[in-house]
């Protein structure tokens, strides 16, 4: 959905990794915290937002819904653990997760794509089959055997939990997991995207991993504007391949950009951090200290709020 070459409105040229004294690190830009003072924003969803650290988010409604979003708590799936591994030389620091009691009262899970960073087999099986499962179309087959109440849901399309609307929307993406060389590859045989979660008349959207398109303004334009927008900021660094990178994952001034087409009142930024692996990115905080340069430079009226890994919001 959405091919073809890309424009892109603005681009970081020149310094865009420097040191911000509200970005504390052990060393330059890896291994860091946000420590700069904000404002609670009034955007009264009666959401609260905890960053569990890469993509995964806990969320709890104000009528007591819980969801988790992209669920990773550990390392890959086996065996691609150990491949990247000795590819990349580390296993990511994993993040602070939830309580037992916290686990086993989820209600539903949302996972936007089957990428390993994102989709964890060994997540579901901890979760357990009284929570209910919300995935793209295709993705069935690769659940656990085990009973697990799965939702498979096209682009556009919408269901009920309890008193949300959920809202499965595209993403600029693609879709893949396994590769046996010149036998067996799955290219997109399961569907990608993002998600909003309407309470009410308040919109929550999460992006899933995404490069800049048109879908963020198709997106305002059949829901409506966002309140909080959970927003991708890594992963578009190649040294050969920046082009592709760019063309799926956004970088920290292109969320900004698709933020303000969705008319987000606030935007959370994720994907970098202590906990990620780092895929596509100069270090663990670069995507972090780029946004916050960007977003002075761009003159941007959007607002942020940064959760450091394992904080939380209610917003």
């Amino acid at each position: 959905m959405y091919p073809g070459k890309k424009s892109y409105a603005i681009t970081c040229q020149e310094n865009c990794y420097q040191p911000i004294e509200t970005v504390e690190c052990e060393s330059p830009a890896e291994n860091c915290r946000f420590i700069g003072k904000q404002l609670k924003p009034e955007v009264n969803t009666g959401f609260t937002f905890r960053w569990l650290g890469h993509a995964s988010f806990y969320l709890k409604s104000s009528a007591g819904s819980t969801l988790l979003l992209d669920p990773v708590s550990k390392q890959f799936d086996w065996p691609v653990d150990w491949a990247f591994r000795l590819a990349n030389g580390f296993f990511r620091d994993e993040p602070q997760w939830l309580s037992a009691d916290e686990l086993n009262n989820v209600d539903a899970a949302l996972y936007s794509h089957i990428h390993y960073d994102h989709f964890n087999k060994g997540d579901i099986e901890s979760i357990g089959t009284n929570a209910q499962y919300f995935v793209p179309l295709g993705f069935g087959e690769h659940f656990p055997s085990g009973g697990y109440n799965i939702n498979e849901m096209a682009w556009f399309s919408t269901t009920k939990l309890a008193e949300l609307s959920l809202h499965f929307v595209p993403a600029h993406h693609f879709s893949s997991r396994i590769l046996v060389p010149f036998v067996y590859e799955d290219n997109d045989a399961t569907l990608w995207g993002g998600w909003v979660i309407e309470q009410q008349d308040k919109r929550i959207f999460f992006a899933g991993d995404t490069g800049y398109s048109k879908h963020f303004k198709d997106i305002q334009q059949r829901y409506g504007d966002m309140d909080v927008c959970l927003m991708p900021i890594a992963s578009y660094y190649h040294k050969e391949n920046s082009a592709w990178y760019r063309y799926v994952h956004t970088t920290p001034e292109d969320a900004l950009l698709a933020a303000q087409e969705l008319n987000c009142q606030v935007m959370i930024p994720w994907g970098y951090g202590n906990n990620s692996w780092k895929m596509g990115d100069h270090s663990s905080h670069s995507p972090l200290l780029r946004l916050l340069k960007m977003h002075k430079e761009m003159n941007s009226t959007m607002v942020l709020y940064i959760l450091n890994e394992g904080e939380e919001i209610t917003l």
